[in-house]
This record gives C-alpha cells, structure tokens and sequence, in this order.
C-alpha cells in the first residue's frame, strides 16, 4: 500500500486497519460502533496495560511493525494468562506521525491480530492519534471461566518454585543486536517477538498454583513481587535453570554470564508460578526452587544468598539493560 497516513486520513486509517481483523466467539461487537462488546459469562473481567514507545521500547531498524505488534499483544496477553485467565480481547490506542507511510500500522495491526490469534483472543477497537513519535497502547481482556484469580500474594512456606516458556531468550538477543549482530537468528527473534506459554496460565490455575506471574521484569525482580505481596522469603537453585549452549557461545562473545540474563533478563514472559509440593507438574514445568518461610524482610535469594549482580527493570530507574530496552 503506497501513500502516508496524512493522506490517508483518520478515517481512512481506521477502515484499513479494521479490515485487516477477524473475530472470536467471545466478540459479540466488534470495531465500528462507540464501544465494543465482549461476552464475560464469568461476569468478571481481567484486564492490564502496557504502552510502548518508538525509541524506548521499540526501534524501527531492529523490529519490523509486524514485530512490533506480535510483541505488543503477547506482552499484554501474558499478564492475563499470568492470573490464570483465558484472554478474549485487545483495544488498541495508536499515535503515529502524518508522513509515517501507511504500510507501517497495517503491518503493526497484522501482528497485533496473529499474536491474538495465537492467544485465542481478537482486536475490538480502539483509537488512532497524529503524533510526533509513534506510541502503542494496548489494553487486554479476559476471562476466568468461573475460577479465582491467581494471585502474586498467595505463595505459602513449602511450595515449590516452577516456570515455563523461555528466559533469558529475550536479553541474550537484545545483546547480540546492541552489538549490530542479527544472529543467532532465534535469540534475536525472541526479543523481536516474545512467545508467552498463554495456555500454562490457566493450566496452573486448575492445578493449584499459589501465586502467579509473567517474567517481564526478569525472573528475580518478578519473583520479588510474589515475595513481598506473599511475605515470604523464595530461593531459587541456580543449577535448575536451563542454560541453552548457544546462549552460553553468547555470553562468551559478549563477556556476560549467562545467567545473569537468565535471573534478571525481562520481555521473555515465560510464567513463574508457586505450587503445593504435592501438586505433580506436567512435563513443560521446571521447578527451579522454593518457598522457604514467612519473612519480614521478603526476598528472593539465589543458592541461598542475595543476587548482588544489577539486573532487572525499572521504568524510572537507571539502567535500561534488558527489558523494554529498545
């Protein structure tokens, strides 16, 4: 498609992105009225955030728009699976520049919907906003399917620490392109597009899960959120993590332990959950340590000591080292 979004106008924008859309069951209205209209049989609704900034979060000649919208979505897909929740829905806010060509938001929109597709969820509506930097906003929706909620402050002395999906994927790739590299194509491929494990949410609902999140912070700094909304100390065994060989190679390259990337690297969105210790854990779940006891001071210590190595993210805080570095 040839032309600007200036040219193309508010409202012709608005009819290419929504044709580019297709539906679930869920979605009794779709875009085209004043507001959409999503069934919640459950009559309660899970919903989260997240707005993504050109230059901050994103960058244009590392991600495609495609890239982009696949890693919008899955961002704020995962917090719903992470509360053990089936998502249904996404509205989508867009500020984009008057001279950015078009073909950049229908792109942006066609991995936003693959990425809901995946989930099982669809794009409702939204807004489109001139601005001067492009900015994504995306709002997620979903349902509990008549369980409760899992929460960060519900892990109990004795249960065991478990994860699936990837870590440290997403910060091993952010390394090799902050060096101008585009290989190994898979590592760099996860921090261009996240693949969140959305169906172990409320898999781990149903099998118990005490406390639950995604790791999109890094796994020690999301972990310090159950901790200290659970008050309790968890540690984590170090040799239990999987350390893929390549990401070792990495590592070498670069002069980075792995394992820093794997316990403080963000935007892979892998879920970390407490469980019983009698609960028995499909195959996709590694336990990788436990809840030790009741603590004044909540922590997440590894090999039974405090992680002293800076990792993590802070939106306001200094060092924008892995997650949503851009």
């Amino acid at each position: 498609m040839k032309g600007t979004v200036g040219e193309l106008g508010e409202f012709g924008l608005i009819r290419e992105l929504t044709s580019r859309l297709t539906t679930t069951p869920a979605v009794r209205l779709g875009p085209g009225d004043d507001a959409a209209v999503v069934s919640a049989p459950d009559r309660r609704v899970v919903a989260s955030t997240d707005i993504l900034l050109e230059g901050r979060h994103f960058r244009r000649d590392w991600s495609t728009a495609y890239d982009v919208g696949r890693k919008a979505a899955a961002q704020n897909l995962a917090d719903i699976a992470a509360m053990g929740a089936v998502p249904t829905a996404i509205l989508l806010g867009l500020v984009v520049p008057a001279e950015l060509p078009v073909t950049w938001p229908t792109e942006l929109m066609d991995g936003i919907r693959d990425e809901c597709q995946v989930a099982g969820a669809a794009v409702v509506g939204g807004d489109v906003v001139r601005g001067e930097t492009i900015t994504v906003s995306i709002t997620a929706l979903g349902d509990l399917r008549n369980h409760e909620p899992v929460l960060r402050s519900g892990a109990q002395p004795g249960d065991v620490v478990a994860v699936t999906g990837w870590l440290g994927w997403s910060a091993a790739g952010y390394a090799v392109l902050s060096r101008g590299f585009r290989s190994p194509r898979a590592f760099v491929e996860a921090h261009r597009r996240p693949e969140p494990p959305y169906h172990a949410g409320p898999a781990a609902a149903g099998l118990g899960a005490t406390a639950m999140t995604d790791v999109s912070d890094g796994l020690i700094a999301d972990l310090g959120h159950i901790a200290e909304a659970s008050h309790v100390r968890i540690d984590l065994r170090s040799g239990a993590v999987d350390i893929p060989t390549q990401m070792h190679d990495i590592g070498q390259a670069v002069g980075v332990d792995p394992l820093q990337w794997v316990l403080t690297g963000g935007e892979d969105h892998a879920i970390v959950a407490t469980f019983p210790p009698d609960v028995k854990l499909p195959a996709r779940w590694k336990v990788i340590g436990e809840v030790q006891h009741r603590s004044a001071l909540p922590q997440v210590t590894v090999d039974g000591a405090p992680w002293t190595s800076t990792g993590g993210w802070d939106h306001f805080g200094a060092d924008p080292a892995t997650e949503d570095a851009p």
